[in-house]
């Protein structure tokens, strides 16, 4: 009888044993620690580079295994006292334990990082980061959780890797009015005994509690995410709501019934007070609806803003193209300067807001368009802009889009970006369809978190 060939049984993976001591390398891409341990990678939230720490695993992968932090053991230098008390149990923001000067040079290390994978980008000398003023209390608007845990409910966010919602009290992060209003959204929702959806029965009403806050005028807007259409329960959360925190001037209801993660459906119902909620940034008035995308650190969009439209020198007599434009935020900013802006935007909301805010802000030259962005551009002459801005999503620009603007050949192109390596990608694609690349700043918009945000400024060659 032949011999049958030898084959390995299935390897058993080895347990991380509660109460192991590893060393952190290094901080990954989301900020969070790294160690190896009997050739497993370790990712450690709350630790930082070259530090002794005990942990425990609570996932473990094909590759790589999640720990929690049990005890620091040997600190580094760059260590902090936490300002938040749940920054342990929430783990969204992973640099909070860093000091804030260290923060920078980890971003700005990422970035280079990220420009250096790419032959033609690794010699480029980015700009010394913009620092934020303000580090904590910045965040103007938050999308929170809502659950129940042995009857209390809880509000606040989901634990890195788990379903397990952490509540979240008095968030650091958070402007002061959005902790005062998830108080009390919490103490109601528990006095009126309104039904937390569960997602493992699919049974419930409140999903999601989404907030929105104007620091120009210090009012808010509020949007209850449901599992279904619900008036009477949410009529009575809202008054009381609105009773308790009268700087909330507008409540929303918007209806989700997918079983993913996604946290806003496609309807929203205007519940009580005003439509939307208008802020200012910079030199522009805006209105935002609960739907439409806004920058959550105001005072250094404001920069951001200001330096695009510095970057662009747009004259009288050019036009100007703002693409994901958003609720027209940089549009407007342009058009202060040019002779007319178009800014194409996927979010109808959003595209309904600029459009209002336009008028708003009495600036007649600009025009917005709802549609995609990579079909909407095969329809523009090539030569018929000075200056295109691009503002996409943290995926970057489809390689569809690149390509129509390198047929499109605006003389000048600023890309803003929320995500080093998508913009390292883009940008080399650029570099290689005939644009240089004149200026790149960085900037903290998230402080506390892994986060960077970077406007880069390409001029077409010849």
């Amino acid at each position: 009888m032949p011999k049958q060939p030898f084959k390995a049984g299935p390897q058993r993976r080895r347990k991380v044993q509660p109460g192991t001591e590893v060393t952190i390398s290094h901080l990954n891409d989301d900020g969070v620690g790294v160690a190896r341990h009997e050739g497993r990678e370790l990712l450690v939230a709350g630790s930082l580079a070259g530090e002794k720490v005990v942990v425990a695993v609570e996932h473990t992968g094909q590759r790589r295994s999640i720990c929690s932090l049990q005890r620091v053991l040997e600190k580094s230098p760059l260590r902090r006292p936490s300002p938040c008390a749940c920054a342990n149990l929430c783990q969204g923001c992973a640099l909070l334990p860093m000091r804030y000067e260290a923060q920078l040079r980890y971003k700005e290390a990422r970035l280079k990082q990220a420009l250096g994978r790419y032959e033609r980008l690794k010699n480029l000398q980015p700009q010394p980061i913009w620092a934020a003023a303000s580090t904590l209390g910045y965040r103007t608007s938050a999308k929170l959780a809502l659950g129940k845990l042995r009857g209390r409910v809880q509000v606040g966010l989901y634990r890195r890797g788990t379903h397990q919602i952490v509540d979240i009290g008095d968030c650091a992060l958070h402007h002061p009015l959005i902790n005062r209003i998830v108080r009390v959204v919490r103490e109601e929702i528990q006095r009126q005994n309104v039904f937390i959806y569960d997602p493992a029965t699919r049974r419930g009403l409140l999903r999601y509690l989404v907030v929105r806050v104007s620091p120009a005028t210090g009012k808010a807007m509020v949007t209850f995410v449901t599992a279904e259409r619900n008036y009477r329960e949410l009529t009575h959360l809202a008054k009381w709501l609105t009773r308790k925190i009268p700087q909330v001037i507008s409540v929303h209801q918007n209806i989700n019934g997918s079983s993913g993660n996604v946290i806003l459906g496609r309807e929203t119902i205007r519940m009580l007070g005003m439509p939307d909620l208008v802020d200012q940034t910079g030199e522009v008035r805006l209105r935002i609806s609960p739907a439409s995308f806004f920058q959550v650190h105001h005072e250094q969009a404001a920069r951001i803003y200001e330096l695009v439209r510095n970057w662009a020198q747009l004259k009288p007599h050019e036009t100007g193209l703002d693409l994901y434009c958003g609720i027209g935020g940089i549009a407007l900013h342009l058009a202060r300067d040019a002779g007319e802006v178009i800014g194409i935007e996927m979010v109808e909301d959003a595209v309904r807001n600029a459009a209002e805010n336009a008028r708003m802000n009495q600036q007649n030259n600009c025009r917005f368009v709802a549609g995609d962005v990579a079909d909407l551009l095969q329809d523009l002459p090539p030569g018929s802009f000075a200056v295109a801005t691009v503002n996409p999503p943290r995926s970057g620009c489809q390689a569809e889009v690149i390509e129509a603007l390198d047929n499109l050949a605006p003389a000048v192109l600023i890309y803003i970006s929320c995500n080093p390596s998508s913009l390292a990608r883009d940008l080399d694609l650029l570099q290689s369809r005939g644009y240089d690349i004149s200026d790149l700043q960085p900037v903290d918009m998230f402080p506390q978190t892994a986060h960077l945000e970077t406007v880069v400024r390409l001029r077409r060659k010849g």
